[in-house]
């Protein structure tokens, strides 16, 4: 192994349903992350429905597997945090431990992100009709291998700086 995070997921997608307790296992496990003042400025949208799976791959450029996953979450942090400059950051060390968790129940899943991208955010929300006081995050279809190794090793050694 070549670089100090190995998270490449080996399953390949397969059109039969996530159960129920693995999700809830994934979301506890993102649930889990420390957050500033343990505020947690999270919430979880797990989506089922093929039209909504559908809307959620037209608003996601690189996320066109999300029209055909058995399952998909979508992330969302608080508008109004308390702490609104660590609002990513929270929801980043989240999605982190749901990534983990979702690989360790052999669910595969790849994390395709919306923010900063506030055209993408925006379509998200209305995919899934997001209240209005929470952003669309990530999303996060099940079953696929994750990004090539080359884009889930983002903190290969060249990148450490040694001072």
């Amino acid at each position: 192994m070549n670089s100090i995070f190995h998270r490449v997921s080996v399953r390949r997608y397969q059109d039969r349903p996530v159960e129920k307790e693995k999700i809830i296992a994934v979301l506890k496990a993102a649930m889990q992350a420390p957050s500033a003042m343990n505020q947690q400025p999270w919430e979880f949208f797990v989506v089922t429905d093929r039209e909504t799976l559908r809307k959620l791959a037209d608003a996601c450029p690189y996320g066109k597997m999300t029209a055909t996953a058995p399952a998909a979450i979508v992330a969302a942090y608080r508008e109004e945090p308390l702490l609104p400059q660590y609002a990513h950051i929270d929801m980043s060390i989240a999605m982190e431990n749901l990534w983990l968790e979702a690989d360790a129940q052999g669910l595969g899943g790849v994390w395709i992100g919306t923010a900063p991208h506030e055209d993408r955010m925006r379509a998200v929300e209305m995919a899934i009709a997001m209240p209005s006081h929470l952003r669309a995050f990530a999303v996060f279809p099940f079953g696929y291998p994750a990004e090539s190794r080359a884009q889930q090793d983002r903190f290969d050694e060249s990148r450490i700086h040694w001072l």
